[in-house]
């Protein structure tokens, strides 16, 4: 009875033994795993969750992901969207544990500069946040082209139609120094 017992307790000990060292593998390999893990994915992960944004310039962006590209992220507020380029992020509030890998070749090229031109080519109107020494700036206006890397923004009187007589001036803003976008929802 005795050696039953004694067998039983060392059978139990290798098994414990057997499950903690592939434990401790599975540990491992997701360490492994995440040192390879770009921010992007588990930002894409995210997509149809309220995180918040906190940008290297001070300000605070907070809604419902939409979308999450190569360079920049989407995100719904109440009346806005918000185009926020990864660079000017500082931190991310709300993003889960989960990553998921952009599958399709055609939407990992989609960068800032083609989000941009198909602002410009909706002629909308927009609030952008520069990051301007420690604080934010921010500039009204359309935006009238894309270059490289810059955005000339042609500021306008809100709610008129832009039209070279109505235009201000025009700024020019490195890709660099855009912290977020801000234009009003479709619809």
């Amino acid at each position: 009875m005795r050696w039953d017992a004694l067998f039983s307790d060392m059978e139990s000990q290798f098994a414990e033994a057997d499950r903690l060292a592939l434990d401790s593998e599975i540990n491992e390999r997701t360490r492994a795993e995440m040192v390879s893990l770009p921010l992007e994915h588990r930002l894409r992960a995210a997509v149809g969750c309220r995180i918040g944004v906190y940008l290297l310039c001070g300000e605070l962006a907070r809604g419902e992901l939409r979308h999450a590209g190569a360079d920049a992220l989407v995100l719904d507020e109440d009346q806005h969207q918000v185009l926020i380029p990864y660079a000017a992020a500082a931190r991310y509030v709300g993003l889960g544990r989960h990553a998921l890998p952009e599958s399709s070749p055609v939407r990992r090229s989609i960068g800032l500069a083609h989000s941009l031109r198909g602002l410009a080519r909706d002629r909308a109107e927009l609030s952008v946040t520069i990051a301007a020494g420690a604080g934010a700036q921010r500039l009204a206006g359309v935006i009238d082209r894309v270059g490289r890397d810059y955005v000339d923004l042609a500021s306008v009187t809100p709610g008129e139609v832009r039209r070279s007589r109505s235009v201000g001036e025009v700024t020019a803003i490195p890709f660099t120094a855009l912290a977020m976008i801000r234009s009003p929802k479709a619809g």
